[in-house]
């Protein structure tokens, strides 16, 4: 979009929130960069230049403004969108996979070269890897200095600088302040006192719909690892360097998130998988824009604007779930899911609440017996397949797959229908075009609305509705009164 100076100028003369995190606007007479919404009074056209990223904007020499702060802005819906290279090296980078392991290790998760990922990035967001991935750990930085009480050299590491000196030298470059003055700006409040804890604000375009968002998530909630308690979705989570807990809380104009890691150099994959699991990149304007075309969707659209697809903080450990809910209740679904648990999970401690493992990792399920579990020997051995072949490796499931591919090698395996390949891609791979015309609930609500209701029809008409056919799932399973379909009360 960064290229259509008309309409960029449109959105930041507008102060149109909508295109914030979509492109970023630098004006060359003051040597900043804002978000299109920055409250200030717009500059003149001839003083402005648009980047594609804040990693472009920072490698032309502008530094961050201090009053929009555009680095916090939501991230582009298209890496969510898009299923190519460059949208896949975008969510690896989210989840810190070059903090991690390099370059190299972003090149040989994506099967291209070092040379061909940093051409490609450069050509469409005019930065490379090593660039994108400073800015993030910049932001990182940034969250640390503003709400926490660490020292300096603790913030450095755990946003993943290699040195005090790099980590100084670029919040100085980024911020145009120093750490120790970025903190002193802060605002004033109280900043949390246990190690490793954080309360942070995940902001999204609006319009958001909690309703079945977090409906989704406490009602299919596996117990010991998933919890609602005192108005907030509560989970474990797996990460990287160790374990976390995270409270998420849907509020007018942000999503209240507590974090409490073991590591904080988890941080930032940590946000990028509550983001991912909340949807908050999502365009909304977008998807109900194209949605309200459809005559017979327009009314749900109209009624409760803004909903998300629920989607998962680990990919791995959605693709077991749903096997394990294939044919049955969510109740049992759920049932089935706790025992893995407590027999294969990772115990963790949470004082105050009522979680109690980690969900057991493919390489732990490997090892179980499969007549130990309730099930039908069928989907015993589905569940072995999957479980192995996410274990062996030769399924992956991650932000960076690929997309087609993983479809192709789920169908592959016996007993993985249609219906559980579309979850799967749904919410765990973030398709947001999966589609599941065999769902019950689905055909029903398309009866309902006079909408074809066999699967073969039901596909021919959602094309109207590509590429957000995933969203177009949620407004049509909104017209049953399920549990995951309304916001928890207690």
């Amino acid at each position: 979009m960064h290229t259509d100076t008309e309409r960029c100028l449109r959105a930041v003369q507008s102060k149109d929130a909508r295109f914030d995190g979509w492109f970023y606007i630098a004006v060359v007479t003051t040597g900043i960069y804002c978000r299109p919404s920055c409250p200030v009074v717009p500059p003149k056209p001839q003083n402005m230049r648009f980047y594609p990223s804040a990693a472009a904007a920072q490698q032309a020499g502008f530094r961050a403004c201090k009053r929009c702060r555009p680095d916090a802005s939501p991230g582009s819906p298209q890496w969510d969108e898009r299923a190519d290279l460059v949208a896949r090296a975008m969510r690896l980078i989210a989840d810190g996979i070059v903090d991690r392991d390099g370059v190299p290790g972003l090149a040989a998760r994506l099967g291209y070269s070092p040379r061909q990922i940093e051409r490609q990035l450069r050509a469409e967001l005019g930065a490379g890897p090593l660039a994108l991935a400073r800015a993030q750990r910049a932001q990182t930085a940034r969250l640390l200095i503003e709400t926490t009480a660490l020292p300096m050299a603790e913030i450095a590491f755990a946003a993943g600088f290699a040195s005090i000196r790099s980590f100084n030298e670029t919040v100085r470059e980024v911020f145009a302040l120093s750490p120790t003055e970025l903190r002193g700006r802060a605002r004033p409040g109280p900043r949390p006192t246990t190690p490793g804890t954080l309360t942070l604000r995940l902001p999204f375009r609006q319009p958001l719909n909690p309703d079945n968002l977090f409906g989704h998530l406490a009602a299919t909630a596996v117990p010991g690892v998933e919890e609602w308690r005192e108005g907030a979705y509560r989970r474990t989570l797996d990460l990287p360097y160790g374990h976390g807990i995270v409270a998420l809380a849907p509020r007018p104009d942000h999503i209240d998130c507590r974090l409490s890691l073991t590591d904080l150099r988890d941080l930032a994959g940590a946000i990028a998988r509550c983001r991912r699991m909340l949807d908050l990149d999502a365009d909304p304007e977008a998807v109900d824009g194209l949605l309200r075309t459809d005559p017979q969707l327009a009314p749900l659209v109209d009624k409760a604007p803004g909903r998300r697809v629920p989607r998962t903080t680990d990919a791995d450990e959605f693709a077991v779930r749903a096997v394990l809910g294939q044919q049955v209740s969510t109740a049992a679904a759920r049932t089935h899911a706790g025992r893995l648990v407590r027999a294969h999970g990772e115990p963790i401690d949470d004082p105050g609440g009522g979680l109690t493992h980690l969900f057991p990792t493919p390489t732990a399920l490997a090892a179980l017996d499969p007549d130990t579990l309730a099930m039908p020997r069928t989907r015993r051995a589905t569940l072995t397949g999957v479980v192995a072949a996410l274990a062996s490796g030769t399924l992956q499931l991650d932000v960076g797959s690929d997309r087609d591919e993983a479809r192709a090698r789920l169908a592959a395996l016996p007993g993985i229908g249609p219906w559980t390949v579309e979850c799967i891609a749904m919410r765990a791979l973030g398709d947001p075009d999966a589609f599941t015309p065999t769902d019950l609930g689905l055909r029903r609500a398309a009866a309902g609305l006079g909408l074809p209701a066999t699967p073969a029809a039901l596909t021919r008409h959602s094309a109207r509705w590509r590429p957000w056919r995933a969203y177009a799932v949620q407004y049509l399973w909104a017209t049953d009164d399920h549990p995951i379909n309304h916001l928890p009360t207690n």
